[in-house]
């Protein structure tokens, strides 16, 4: 699976247990972009970020690269949507990984795109 940004930030802040046994997974994996949203976050606590240092030594992140720029500029053209959001689409779209998310209304109408949204009951 791909994780979302929103989702490594529910696992480190620790009140979220479901969603920590689900990120550790060592097949998951994470957009280049998600490490700078994530590390970015102004409300970021010295334990959370703490929590990320230890998941992001687990997680692969996948990089830029040409054929994700490619796509994240193709759906951007088809709909407004913000420039993280569009990468984050793109890897999941060109890893072939669905997107685990709590934010699955923001990706709803992306052809291809298989979304996973573990809040959702």
């Amino acid at each position: 699976m791909l994780l979302d940004s929103n989702i490594l930030i529910y696992a480190a802040n620790g009140d979220h247990p479901g969603i920590e046994a689900l990120v550790t997974s060592p097949d998951n994996a994470v957009a280049s972009v998600t490490q700078i949203e994530v590390y970015g976050f102004t409300g970021l606590t010295p334990g959370e970020k703490s929590a990320l240092d230890v998941l992001f030594r687990v997680l692969t992140v996948y990089p830029l690269d040409s054929s994700v720029i490619e796509c994240a500029i193709a759906l951007r053209q088809r709909r407004k949507m913000g420039l993280a959001d569009a990468v984050i689409a793109a890897t999941s779209l060109i890893s072939q990984r669905p997107l685990v998310t709590r934010n699955a209304d923001d990706f709803s109408d992306i052809s291809g795109l298989k979304l996973i949204n573990p809040f959702y009951t």
